[in-house]
């Protein structure tokens, strides 16, 4: 069964209708304002009850949070805990390979001389390299992707979206990036998912009976 890129669009059209408004803004605001500027706005929104959810949030990024999933629906079915976990493993290496490749310095080093003026949340470790892109950002959306993509319900979708846009908040409030690393991370994530999601749907093997068992459906 061939799957093109426009069948997974409209597959997914909730989320990718509201995404794209939220990424045209979020292009307006990089066009308009500085790195600098943009920063200091996001990390001088701090709370302590924020200090304290944030780090759950940005954990939702994981890549570990993602294969977890995917091992709890290959209890249902090997199709779709196939189809999350590919494309986690997939928009990852790409976000490695870009990470290396840019090489840029997260918010710790490129304000080390202005460290004063940041807020960091104790007891969190900041990295201070290989900012752009987001990698964290790049899971959630990608994972956004698929859930809106396999799900029936398509109001997952919007949910999906809504999740993934408070992990990439989580990374700049968290002072772990930029909000271009963030941005960037998002684009990845979602359309690097969409061509390998109708790549990958479109295999013969994959359609197939047995892919579409699970762990527990799959036993006699």
């Amino acid at each position: 069964m061939k799957i093109g890129v426009k069948k997974v669009l409209y597959r997914i059209r909730p989320f990718f209708i509201l995404y794209l408004p939220v990424l045209c803004a979020c292009l307006i605001i990089k066009f308009i304002y500085s790195r600098e500027s943009i920063y200091f706005a996001v990390n001088g929104l701090n709370s302590l009850w924020a200090d304290a959810i944030m780090p759950y949030i940005t954990d939702l990024g994981e890549g570990l949070t993602v294969l977890l999933l995917a091992a709890i629906i290959a209890l249902f079915s090997y199709r779709k805990a196939l189809l999350l976990a590919s494309s986690f493993a997939v928009t990852s290496i790409m976000a490695q390979i870009l990470k290396y490749i840019f090489d840029a310095p997260r918010p710790r080093v490129y304000f080390v001389h202005e460290l004063s003026r940041i807020h960091f949340v104790k007891g969190l470790y900041i990295l201070g390299t290989h900012s752009f892109p987001s990698g964290h950002t790049v899971t959630a959306f990608s994972a956004g992707v698929v859930i809106s993509y396999l799900c029936k319900n398509k109001s997952w979708g919007i949910a999906a979206l809504l999740v993934a846009m408070l992990v990439g908040y989580s990374r700049m409030y968290l002072s772990q990036h930029f909000f271009e690393d963030v941005m960037a991370g998002s684009v990845i994530g979602v359309i690097v998912t969409v061509f390998w999601l109708s790549w990958l749907d479109s295999r013969q093997f994959i359609q197939s009976g047995k892919w579409s068992r699970g762990v527990i459906s799959g036993r006699e």
